[in-house]
């Protein structure tokens, strides 16, 4: 029944948001726990949580949740020190991001068997950006220095958003008959428009309903009980304007949350606190409901390949990657080695999981199930990893 499925997710969210300042701080993080919740009360144990969602719905779920972290967590970026150190997460966008699609490229020919180029890119891709709702507890805890805080935020903020052009070029590829028939030109325009689209209607609509949020503010216009919907609505405006367009809906909110936390230093935390919350609430049910659904329908079908290339993924693939984009950064090896290790998959993962469905490709059903076993397999490690090893580099840096 419908309201048995919501009675058992409402009662998570509402015991979670009375406990939340506590399980922030244990070693076990929101996402973890609400995967296990899911797999505990869904069909693989209890089957009292049995929310029957279309892949679609679920996709729009997910985008949405992703939306309003990219733009409040860049909306709460400290520009400053992320003006200081712009070289770090340039380095890892610039040459961390291309390098971990072409380990992930090598290791896919390597391991499975019979994958065409084509195949191996995509899987590369759709696992290579990082997620910005389960790094939170990393960008978001005062025990990590800033400059690593702002670099990683950074990082999964706009990697997902440059990865999509990457991965509609590849199904492009595979919609025609001839390969030959896309060529470079047209990925470099595909690229340049993902990412163009998305920076102007991030950064133009922000700027539009700044100017009209501080005339409605200095009027006393915006009710109490509406404040907390206009962050909602602005992130939401960019994202679906971006896509509309034909554009990157992840740039725009991350570009767009940017701009909002620049123009608004004094102000901006009033509107951003509900907001995160609403983010927050959107990103534990998708976990709820990944841990509940997704992984029981998958589970039994991983297999040693799978998980090899899953470890392979949130390891070399990742982590090799970044600490060669550090070179000469001036950043310690044990810093270097947290932010190579907290690059979790998550999100944009799963949203590009669900586009390649409709994809018809001889090896799809390996490569999905390869995407959810890494998404399992990173909630667990980053989340169970993420408060012992800040501490570990907190002491490090005291």
């Amino acid at each position: 029944m419908i309201y048995q499925d919501f009675v058992v997710l409402a009662g998570f969210i509402l015991i979670y948001s009375l406990f939340a300042r506590k399980i922030e701080q244990a070693a076990v993080s929101g996402p973890v726990l609400a995967v296990v919740i899911g797999l505990v009360t869904g069909p693989l144990l209890l089957n009292l949580f049995n929310f029957k969602m279309t892949g679609e719905g679920y996709r729009i779920l997910v985008e949405l949740a992703l939306a309003l972290v990219l733009f409040t967590d860049a909306a709460a970026t400290n520009l400053k020190i992320l003006r200081k150190n712009i070289a770090v997460p340039a380095r890892l966008l610039l040459i961390g991001l291309p390098l971990t699609i072409v380990f992930g490229v090598i290791a896919a020919f390597m391991i499975f068997n019979g994958f065409s180029w084509i195949e191996v890119g995509l899987l590369a891709t759709m696992l290579a950006p990082t997620d910005a709702a389960l790094g939170k507890a990393v960008v978001t805890n005062p025990a990590v220095p800033s400059k690593i805080r702002e670099a990683l935020n950074v990082e999964s903020g706009l990697n997902d958003g440059i990865s999509v052009p990457i991965l509609f070029l590849l199904i492009a590829l595979v919609a025609t008959e001839t390969v030959g028939t896309v060529n470079l030109q047209f990925g470099l325009a595909l690229f340049a428009k993902q990412i163009g689209i998305g920076l102007a209607v991030g950064l133009g609509i922000t700027f539009v309903s700044d100017k009209l949020i501080r005339i409605a503010s200095r009027n006393n216009w915006i009710a109490r009980s509406w404040k907390p919907i206009v962050i909602i609505a602005l992130a939401f405006f960019c994202y679906n304007t971006a896509q509309l367009l034909g554009g990157s809906g992840f740039i725009a909110c991350f570009s767009g949350g940017l701009l909002y936390g620049f123009v608004n230093k004094k102000h901006k935390l009033d509107l951003l606190q509900a907001a995160e919350g609403i983010g927050d609430t959107l990103s534990l049910t998708t976990w709820g409901i990944f841990g509940a659904i997704v992984i029981p329908t998958f589970l039994r079908q991983f297999t040693w390949d799978i998980l090899l290339y899953s470890i392979l993924s949130l390891t070399v693939i990742r982590m090799m990657p970044v600490l060669i984009s550090l070179i000469n950064t001036g950043l310690s090896l044990k810093e270097k080695l947290f932010m190579a290790w907290f690059g979790p998959r998550g999100l944009a993962s799963i949203v590009f999981a669900i586009l390649v469905l409709e994809v018809h490709l001889p090896h799809k059903s390996t490569i999905i199930l390869t995407v959810v076993c890494t998404i399992f397999m990173s909630i667990i490690a980053h989340g169970i990893t993420a408060i012992p090893f800040i501490k570990s580099l907190h002491k490090s840096e005291s």
